[in-house]
C-alpha cells in the first residue's frame, strides 16, 4: 500500500496531491506504528527517495523565516565573517582553495538537487578560482538530473561531479580538502559509519563543515520545550494553528514525529554528541529552538510579514527562546560548525552545553 501511495504521489497533479496529503500522512503513521515488524531499512530508503523525486524546491522557506533570520540570525553570523549558510560554505571553500597548492577536492554529502553546490561553484569561478572540483554525493538519481541541468545552465559542468551513493553505506575512496554537509546529517541512520568515513576521507589539514539540525529525533520537541510551546499555543490566535505541511488544523499543538516512514530527523539528537566524540570543533554556532516551530514550513505560512501583530508575536517567541537557552532550560536545535580530525593540534571548543542528555 505504501508503494502504491508513493507512486500516486509522484504521478498525480499537485492540486489533487494537496487534497490527498492528509490521508497519506495519517495512513503512514498508522502503518508504521501498527506494523513495526514490516518496516525495514530498504522500505525506509525507498520512501526517502520517493519523497524527494518530485520536489524541485527543497530549501524554500516561508517569508517569516527570512524576517526572523535577517533580524536575529544574520547579525550573529556576521560576527564570524558570513551572513548565511551559503556565505559560510563559500568562505571555507575559498579559504581551502587558496591554501591548497594542488587542485582542491570538495565533497558535498547529501547534495540533493545540488542547488548549493552549483551556486558555490559559480561563486568561486566568479572570484577567479578555478582549481577545484565538487563531488556531489546523494542517493537520488532524479535529483541528480535536476542538478546536472542546473550545472549546465550556470556553466559549471566541469566543476561538478555526481557521485551516486547511500551515505549510510558509503565507503571513502578519495581524499578531500573540504567536506560539506548541508542539512543532510539529520537524514542519516548510520551516523557512526558516515563519521568514520568522513574522518578517513579528510586530508590531514582538511575541514568538515556543516549546517544542520541537532534537536530531538523526528524534529519533535523535548518535554521542557514542548511545555512552553503548549502554553504559547493555548493563548495564540487560531489563525496561527494551520499546519501547511500536513494540511491540518491543530487546535492543540501535536508533537509530530517527522521520521515516521522516512529518514527526516531519524537520528537528529545523535548528530552533535557523535560529532563531539569524533572531531575537533574549530567553530560552533548553535541557535534556535522554540522559534523554529513558528517560522518553518509547517506553521510559518500563517504569519504575514506585513502585519505588525504577527511580527510582534515572532519577536516575543524569539526573545523567550533566547532567554531560555541562555539559562540552559532548553537546548539549541540548529548549528553551523567547522571541524577537523582529532590528530590535529587541539582546537576543541566546548559544545557540551548544547548536547541534550537523552536518558
Amino acid at each position: 500500500m505504501i508503494k502504491l501511495l508513493n507512486w500516486l504521489k509522484a504521478k498525480l497533479p499537485t492540486p489533487i496531491k494537496n487534497l490527498l496529503r492528509p490521508m497519506y500522512h495519517h495512513y503512514k503513521q498508522w502503518h508504521f506504528k501498527r506494523r513495526p515488524t514490516s518496516y525495514n531499512y530498504q522500505q525506509q530508503k525507498e520512501a526517502e527517495i520517493n519523497r524527494f523525486n518530485d520536489e524541485e524546491e527543497v530549501n524554500d522557506l516561508p517569508a517569516i523565516f527570512h524576517y526572523w533570520s535577517n533580524k536575529y540570525l544574520v547579525p550573529k553570523l556576521q560576527a564570524h565573517g558570513f551572513s548565511n549558510p551559503n556565505d559560510f560554505f563559500l568562505k571555507y571553500a575559498r579559504e581551502t582553495i587558496n591554501a591548497t597548492s594542488d587542485k582542491s577536492n570538495i565533497l558535498s554529502i547529501g547534495a540533493g538537487n545540488c542547488d548549493t553546490e552549483v551556486m558555490l561553484a559559480k561563486q568561486l569561478c566568479d572570484l577567479g578560482l578555478q582549481n577545484f572540483t565538487i563531488d556531489c554525493m546523494d542517493i537520488n538519481e532524479m535529483m541528480f538530473k535536476r542538478g546536472m541541468a542546473l550545472a549546465e545552465n550556470q556553466g559549471v559542468t566541469d566543476k561538478i561531479k555526481f557521485k551516486q551513493a547511500d551515505f549510510n553505506e558509503w565507503q571513502a575512496d578519495t581524499k578531500y580538502d573540504l567536506i560539506i554537509a548541508n542539512q543532510s546529517l539529520h537524514h542519516v541512520s548510520n551516523l557512526e559509519h558516515l563519521y568514520d568515513n568522513i574522518e578517513m576521507a579528510l586530508k590531514t589539514h582538511g575541514k568538515f563543515i556543516t549546517s544542520d539540525v541537532i534537536g530531538r529525533n523526528g524534529h519533535q520537541r523535548w518535554p521542557e520545550a514542548l511545555e512552553v510551546i503548549q502554553r504559547i499555543w493555548k493563548d495564540m490566535p487560531d489563525r496561527y494553528k494551520s499546519n501547511h505541511s500536513l494540511k491540518r488544523f491543530e487546535k492543540k499543538y501535536i508533537n509530530h514525529d517527522c521520521s515516521i516512514g522516512n529518514f527526516e530527523g531519524i537520528r537528529a539528537q545523535d548528530v552533535l554528541p557523535l560529532l563531539a566524540n569524533k572531531f575537533n570543533f574549530e567553530l560552533f554556532i548553535p541557535f534556535a529552538n522554540l522559534i523554529m516551530v513558528f517560522i518553518d514550513r509547517s506553521f510559518g505560512p500563517n504569519f504575514d510579514v506585513n502585519n505588525p501583530v504577527d511580527l510582534a508575536f515572532i519577536d516575543h517567541v524569539h526573545q523567550l527562546d533566547e532567554e531560555m537557552m541562555q539559562k540552559r532550560i532548553i537546548k539549541p536545535t540548529q548549528m553551523l560548525a567547522v571541524m577537523s580530525t582529532r590528530h590535529k593540534q587541539k582546537t576543541t571548543m566546548d559544545v557540551s552545553f548544547a548536547i541534550k542528555n537523552n536518558n
